[in-house]
């Protein structure tokens, strides 16, 4: 029996209950079997002072996506995925509407991943290009 798209979406969001990701209200809305897709809305509580979008609330936005997406095509029950390392160019400001962070493997390896991960808005202007770097580690028992 073969699970929904759908079903696997909701799935994945439910597991963001009462972390960052439910706090910055980022929602994974894609995946295919070599991205996955999130978005964020852009409201005054992801501002900076001055009405646009906070280049930290971004990076939170890629380094969720980029770690989720190593993380579902991982042995979840042996294996755990960390973030090393993440870069971000910002292009473009932001003041309202909805970023989308698409994450795609440049890089994946057993233990170490690098991702791309590219944030537009809703007209899918480019607003930010990240990396991450992940790396999968066994769970000890």
């Amino acid at each position: 029996m073969q699970i929904s798209k759908e079903v696997l979406l909701q799935k994945a969001n439910e597991a963001s209950k009462n972390t960052l990701m439910e706090t910055l209200d980022i929602e994974i809305v894609d995946f295919t079997e070599d991205t996955l897709t999130a978005r964020m809305p852009v409201t005054p509580r992801v501002h900076q002072p001055d009405g646009v979008l906070h280049g930290g609330a971004t990076a939170a936005l890629a380094e969720s996506v980029g770690s989720f997406a190593s993380h579902i095509f991982t042995d979840r029950d042996n294996f755990f995925v960390r973030g090393l390392e993440i870069t971000a160019n910002h292009l473009k400001s932001v003041k309202e509407g909805y970023i989308f962070a698409r994450a795609s493997f440049l890089h994946r390896g057993r233990t170490t991943q690098l991702l791309d991960i590219r944030i537009t808005d809703d007209a899918e202007n480019l607003i930010s290009i990240c990396r991450l770097s992940t790396i999968t580690l066994p769970k000890t028992k």
